[in-house]
């Protein structure tokens, strides 16, 4: 696959995403978040794994592909969602946008000290200037700024877990398919969250019998496009891309968020949302790799 196709499909993943967002928003006000994120990521699960059997891609994992997805689970899954359900309900949401704009940064330092793939000096611009363009955009219109508090480490924490998770997806690639990683986590992850469901919140599962209809729509929509079809993609895309220039369109997710905010929930753009936005898609285009793959292009079509 070109490049430029997996840059379309990261795009993709980043605009569902960003809706995803506003849906798990509304659902938190009918079910409490480890309870619904178990129910919402087995709906997930189960869904990837239909699809790769009707595409005849569904096959058992070897023995050496179990360490990735037990590991990759306990990372990007159970971790990383149980963690941040936890930090939103005590942090603000600005501390909380601003400190998930670090995931590319974070990736692109964790994986030239693990991987050894140092990502040239236009991607670490880029880095730099998507993680001020998230700035930016989470921090404007702000009248406080909080201080650290333990919901700020918590999110932080969950999103530490899924850098590392991106690590370990770009090297299960190399034996087992990202898209067949994906279904099995998620199903492995779920069971691991419904037991921590019943401790932490016993009795809870009966909440889902009160609530409205739309809430159902808003779930299938979270938990089949938004979990499903979205990690999936994204994972298959590490594989193709790297984790580094992968995780660069994460930066992404913080701009849709607020369009989907703007349309679903009312909230308003200010022009320093606008100005935020300019630095993410130059950070984007930077940090992935696309302006280089320009120059490129560029330099093979001048005369010699």
């Amino acid at each position: 696959m070109t490049p430029w196709k997996v840059y379309g499909i990261l795009t993709s993943v980043m605009v569902v995403w960003g809706f995803n967002l506003a849906a798990v928003k509304y659902l938190l006000e009918f079910v409490d978040p480890v309870t619904l994120t178990a129910f919402r990521i087995l709906l997930a699960g189960v869904t990837v794994l239909i699809i790769l059997a009707s595409l005849g891609m569904m096959r058992w994992p070897k023995r050496s592909d179990w360490k990735y997805i037990l590991l990759g689970a306990l990372l990007n899954v159970v971790a990383h969602h149980y963690f941040l359900s936890q930090g939103l309900a005590i942090t603000s949401g600005t501390n909380a946008g601003l400190i998930l704009g670090t995931g590319p940064m974070l990736t692109a330092v964790l994986v030239s000290l693990i991987m050894r793939i140092v990502p040239s000096r236009l991607q670490w611009l880029g880095v730099f200037i998507g993680f001020a363009g998230v700035a930016m955009t989470v921090m404007v219109g702000s009248d406080s700024a909080s201080g650290l508090s333990l919901g700020d480490i918590l999110v932080f924490i969950s999103i530490l877990a899924q850098v590392f998770s991106y690590i370990v997806i770009a090297n299960a690639a190399r034996s087992l398919d990202p898209r067949l990683l994906t279904g099995y986590m998620l199903v492995t992850g779920a069971i691991v969250l419904f037991i921590i469901a019943l401790i932490q919140e016993p009795g809870e599962i009966a909440a889902f019998a009160a609530v409205p209809s739309s809430f159902w729509l808003a779930f299938f929509f979270s938990g089949m496009l938004g979990t499903a079809v979205g990690h999936m993609l994204y994972n298959y895309s590490i594989g193709q891309a790297g984790p580094t220039k992968a995780a660069i369109f994460m930066n992404l997710n913080t701009l849709f968020s607020l369009v989907a905010a703007s349309l679903i929930l009312g909230e308003t753009i200010t022009p320093g949302h606008l100005i935020g936005l300019v630095l993410i898609v130059i950070g984007v285009i930077f940090g992935s790799g696309a302006a280089e793959d320009l120059l490129r292009k560029r330099r093979k079509r001048l005369p010699t």
